[in-house]
This record gives C-alpha cells, sequence and structure tokens, in this order.
C-alpha cells in the first residue's frame, strides 16, 4: 500500500557530491521517522542518518559534516546530500520510513536501494 522509489545514486569520484532522494507515494496518513541505510558487501546493514517528523536528525559518526538528511513532508520525500564523498561511502543505500496507512496502522517500508559508488 506504500512504496518508496529511490533515486540518485551512481559512480562518483573521491571528493564528488550525490543527493539521494526517495518519495513515499500510497495510501498514507502520515510519515513519522525516515532514514537512509547503507549496506555494503559482506556488510550488516548500518543506519546513516535519521530524521523525524519535527525535524530532529541524527547521524552515524562516520558521515557527520559530509551528509545531510532532510525532508519535504508535503512532498513526502527525504534526501540525502552527500559531500565529500569517500570510497568507504559505497554501498547500496536504501530509505526507510515509518507510515501510518489511511485507516490503517503504523508499518516501516524500504526503498528499493540505490547503488552509491565512489571510486578510488
Amino acid at each position: 500500500q506504500v512504496q518508496l522509489v529511490e533515486s540518485g545514486g551512481g559512480l562518483v569520484q573521491p571528493g564528488g557530491s550525490l543527493r539521494l532522494s526517495c518519495a513515499a507515494s500510497g495510501r498514507i496518513f502520515n510519515i513519522n521517522d525516515m532514514g537512509w541505510y547503507r549496506q555494503a558487501p559482506g556488510q550488516q546493514r548500518e543506519l546513516v542518518a535519521v530524521i523525524t517528523s519535527g525535524g530532529t536528525t541524527n547521524y552515524v559518526d562516520s558521515v557527520k559534516g559530509r551528509f545531510t538528511i532532510s525532508r519535504d513532508n508535503a512532498k513526502n520525500t527525504v534526501y540525502l546530500q552527500m559531500n565529500s564523498l569517500k570510497p568507504a561511502d559505497t554501498a547500496v543505500y536504501y530509505c526507510n520510513a515509518k507510515v501510518w496507512i489511511i485507516r490503517g496502522r503504523p508499518d516501516n517500508y524500504w526503498g528499493q536501494g540505490t547503488q552509491v559508488t565512489v571510486s578510488s
């Protein structure tokens, strides 16, 4: 009943920038927390950044000062601006949102994943 569609991934050089977008659609009543996770090959999925419905943000230490999470509630969209990218940032990035469904209960939904590759 809810779809999260990601865009913005790609291949960049170290020091480059990308902006990821994730737009939610469907039977949405309200969206609470939204976040970005990433998973490198052979690694556990890691929470990168989260933003609450009120705009409070948190980041994993490795991206602080380089990444910025934001959201546009009118568009049901969350963004991740990634600057000063490093090879260690290479991963598949997934957005996640806790969504209240119309006449339903909240649940977590995932985007399809977007590959971010930072060449060395």
